[in-house]
């Protein structure tokens, strides 16, 4: 059973144009992504997936520098971007992240990959009631929960965040939702906004160039709280709200 980690990346964020590319302690935002998630032992193989777009060039780029495996497609079909990359790379189980996320936890992915390896599920994630901080968002699914997604998804919504049209049918498929001990979903520790890369950068200025985990990162905003007021306020999930608001509009 081959387990993909598709990580979907764009140049063209509006509220931080190019961010993935973005210095982050002398490496690019999307470098510190993935060396997270080849830290996961579960996983067999990582893809970015980015657009086919000339934007997105640089991304394909830089994939090309470091020897990262790139699979482009469309731009607004996420969806379609997913299923055709999973499928050519041969993916019976994705694991969906992305490329705003350089706090992922290795051990956090690797605990809902083996969540999802060891019950009967078709979808596995830490977001349907979030108790993580946001930004260190893991879902798992099956290649077949993706195909009859990427069939009978209509809404764009559904087509742009992948994996709706799976969590929106709880009688269609299996779900089980992964909760932290503590719940931590306030902490906000995604890049989307200029705020949070100073709210990065100023992590790994205190960390350092080594592996870290959800657990120290938690104890150096103990120890230095001024640092989680830098990106306060911002809301969680603004991309999707405003997907919610074009699929009303339809």
């Amino acid at each position: 059973m081959k387990t993909v980690a598709i990580v979907q990346a764009r140049m063209s964020s509006t509220r931080l144009m190019g961010k993935v590319l973005l210095d982050v302690l002398g490496r690019p935002l999307l470098f510190r992504v993935f060396e997270r998630i080849q830290s996961a032992k579960n996983i067999d193989e990582i893809v970015v997936a980015t657009s086919d777009r000339t934007d997105d060039q640089p991304i394909a780029d830089f994939c090309a520098e470091y020897g990262f495996s790139c699979f482009r497609g469309s731009h607004n079909d996420v969806l379609d971007r997913f299923m055709q990359g999973a499928a050519l790379h041969r993916a019976d189980v994705i694991v969906r992240l992305t490329a705003d996320c350089p706090l992922l936890d290795p051990q956090v992915i690797q605990k809902i990959v083996s969540e999802y390896r060891e019950g009967d599920f078709d979808f596995v994630s830490n977001t349907l009631e979030r108790t993580y901080p946001d930004g260190l968002d893991t879902e798992v699914f099956s290649f077949d929960a993706l195909k009859q997604a990427h069939r009978e998804s209509k809404k764009p919504s559904e087509r742009e965040h992948v994996t709706p049209f799976i969590y929106n049918h709880p009688e269609r498929f299996r779900l089980k939702n992964i909760k932290n001990e503590k719940n931590l979903s306030a902490y906000r520790w995604t890049v989307d906004e200029p705020r949070d890369l100073a709210f990065v950068r100023a992590v790994y200025a205190y960390m350092g160039d080594r592996l870290f985990g959800m657990d120290d990162v938690i104890r150096l905003l103990t120890e230095h709280p001024e640092l989680s007021t830098i990106n306060a306020g911002i809301g969680c999930n603004e991309g999707y709200k405003q997907s919610l608001l074009i699929d009303a509009l339809r």
